[in-house]
């Protein structure tokens, strides 16, 4: 198979999608890579690494996707991209489409087969290719947010940390999952007091016996986060349904009751994000005011740290696109069910669920789509 890697073009996206020690691996399966010029340079992986692995360098993205069988991409393909997709060809990366309706409608009109690394599940009931990507959002967000706390920033003037004869900032984190422990891991390094609110009782007793009574656990209704977040200097939003939108849980109404200055980091915004006000911002513009509260809400944060997300996101994926280009799709799919969960639109078809019940559109069964 010739798989083809183009150079990000979200803003300030400096990940990729196969490093050379990747590509090397599939040269050695029989297949043929095919890198867009610089793709890799963000990673410090030169064009002349590529090659030295045996891929074959293109000019232009307009090169990679005419040639390519399958792209292997690391966000989703914006505007200008999506107009290089074409009918039968494999799409495999960051989708996030329940939030995105003309992406997806783009998707279904370039008949592409389109798979999204953040559905595809593991027999634990994880989410393998999403999990290190959401460690690094989650360790990151303590970080931005104490950035955003800095009064120049807008934020409140609050040390997350606090000194000696001044209290640390209270962190709450909304959703105990792995972007959420991740955070309370930073956050509780950095001296701060943190309280993680879930709605399942085992994710608590999975917090609980991993910090101990460093933290506090909160069983989460509205009346809690409500309260909470009133007296919060930064609230993190980890909260994740699988493919479907997130679940709103911060309203306007609690945003105005929240502290002028305090910071909402929204990590849940790929998926149209858990506050009512939150929208999609970017790493050039990470931040803006809604009743002088300050949101943090870039939608690819993992890419300001990119060599530390491209291995580990390589580390994870690398096994699927092999299965992928030695099989084909549809075998890949028929032999691997949790792979198969990873497809979204196939040919012109929703194929999962909750994308489709968020979009309000029709659903096929990924194998009615595929015909196993």
């Amino acid at each position: 198979m010739l798989i083809g890697v183009p150079r990000e073009i979200k803003d300030h996206e400096y990940r990729v999608g196969l490093v050379p020690s990747s590509v090397r691996e599939l040269i050695h399966h029989g297949h043929r890579v095919i890198v867009e010029s610089g793709a890799g340079a963000g990673v410090d992986q030169a064009d002349a690494d590529y090659e030295a692995v045996g891929a074959t360098i293109a000019d232009s993205a307009e090169a990679v996707f005419a040639e390519a069988e399958m792209i292997v991409k690391v966000k989703e393909p914006l505007a200008a991209e999506r107009g290089l997709l074409r009918d039968g060809q494999i799409l495999f990366t960051y989708l996030h489409l329940a939030p995105d309706p003309k992406l997806t409608d783009d998707l279904m009109r370039s008949g592409a087969i389109c798979i999204a690394y953040e559905t595809v599940t593991s027999p634990h009931g994880t989410l393998p290719l999403l999990t290190p990507m959401s460690e690094v959002a989650g360790r990151m967000s303590p970080q931005v947010g104490a950035r955003a706390l800095e009064k120049e920033a807008g934020g409140r003037g609050v040390l997350l940390g606090g000194v000696p004869g001044v209290p640390p900032g209270d962190v709450v984190i909304i959703g105990g999952g792995v972007a959420g422990t991740n955070a309370a891991l930073i956050a509780l390094g950095m001296g701060a007091t943190v309280t993680v609110v879930d709605r399942s009782a085992e994710a608590l007793r999975r917090l609980s016996a991993e910090f101990g009574t460093a933290i506090r656990t909160i069983f989460s209704t509205r009346d809690a986060i409500e309260r909470l977040t009133a007296g919060a200097d930064l609230v993190i939003g980890t909260v994740l349904v699988p493919g479907a939108a997130a679940p709103k849980l911060i309203t306007r109404q609690m945003v105005s009751a929240m502290k002028p200055g305090s910071v909402i980091v929204d990590v849940a915004i790929d998926q149209g994000g858990c506050a009512e006000t939150s929208r999609p911002t970017t790493h050039s513009d990470p931040t803006y005011l809604i009743d002088e509260v300050v949101h943090y809400c870039v939608a690819n944060m993992p890419g300001a740290v990119a060599r530390t997300s491209t291995f580990a996101l390589n580390n994870v994926t690398l096994p699927f696109v092999l299965a992928l280009a030695d099989d084909g799709y549809r075998r890949a799919m028929a032999e691997n069910e949790h792979l198969r969960n990873g497809l979204n639109v196939h040919a012109g078809q929703v194929t999962h669920k909750a994308v489709a019940e968020a979009l309000g559109l029709d659903y096929i069964k990924p194998e009615a789509a595929l015909g196993l």
